[in-house]
């Protein structure tokens, strides 16, 4: 743990930084359940103006989320990744395209497309230039592996993955970084709200260093890794703990639950 009289930023109020709380839905949902879970999200009981809400459905869905989504303005909606380009690359989907549907979030660097889909930090840096350079909200993803954890090189990984991309970003005001424990994603199991402090304590340390105190204590960091309705208050009344990065639960009615403990 850093102390408070450690730090090389002033030690901010969350209330300060607007809550950010973003829901990840991988390789789920239908046609139906993304009509239906999107326009049932719009008259849920949270506050879209007290934190910024974001979704990533499937890329097939986008369509049809962002129509929902942009009939009353209480969530956004992301991609969950993207290329650095047109061009001859099959599968892949880019930023222009995600612009002509409205879209203006994208994850990058998610642990399943750094681990399962053999994503670099070099060519994350790629794609968070251009993704800048197209105007759009990048939602940044670091995190350790539990042998990672486990030997001590927490501080490390995230350093590293950090530092890929920091010399690449316009407008750090564009960007929320997403701490996400490999070992948590999806697992059941969750970071300590001690845990993910102090993850989120050497994130912004970090980018107070090679950026500048001022960005560092503006910049949203959310938590993500099984992140639920029943330990989501313990993670957000951590020092520095500025929302979350949902999975799994986002695609179930307790995510405005979830929402509404960012702020209240």
């Amino acid at each position: 743990f850093f102390p408070a009289s450690s730090l090389p930023f002033p030690v901010r109020n969350m209330a300060a930084r607007k809550p950010f709380v973003g829901g990840n839905w991988k390789c789920n949902g239908t046609v139906e359940f993304t009509k239906t879970f999107l326009s049932n999200l719009n008259e849920a009981d949270f506050d879209g103006e007290k934190a910024d809400v974001v979704l990533a459905p499937a890329y097939v869905h986008l369509a049809i989320a962002q129509e929902i989504a942009s009939a009353k303005g209480k969530f956004h909606i992301a991609s969950q990744n993207m290329w650095r380009g047109a061009g001859a690359f099959t599968g892949e989907i880019n930023p222009d395209m995600l612009t002509d549907l409205g879209l203006k979030w994208v994850i990058l660097g998610h642990s399943e497309r750094r681990h399962v889909c053999g994503e670099t930090d070099e060519l994350l840096a790629e794609k968070m230039e251009h993704a800048m350079a197209k105007g759009f909200n990048v939602i940044f993803c670091v995190g350790e592996k539990l042998e990672d954890r486990q030997g001590g090189n927490t501080e490390a990984v995230l350093t590293t993955q950090l530092a890929a991309v920091v010399g690449k970003v316009a407008d750090w005001s564009r960007v929320v970084v997403a701490y996400e424990p490999v070992w948590a994603i999806g697992t059941g199991v969750v970071a300590t709200p001690e845990q993910a402090e102090e993850a989120h304590k050497t994130i912004r340390t970090f980018i107070a260093d090679k950026v500048g105190a001022e960005v560092a204590d503006a910049l949203r960091i959310v938590y993500g890794g099984s992140v639920k309705k029943a330990n989501c208050k313990g993670l957000i009344s951590r020092e520095g703990v500025d929302g979350f990065l949902v999975g799994g639960d986002s695609l179930k009615p307790d995510f405005a639950d979830i929402i509404k403990s960012s702020y209240e």
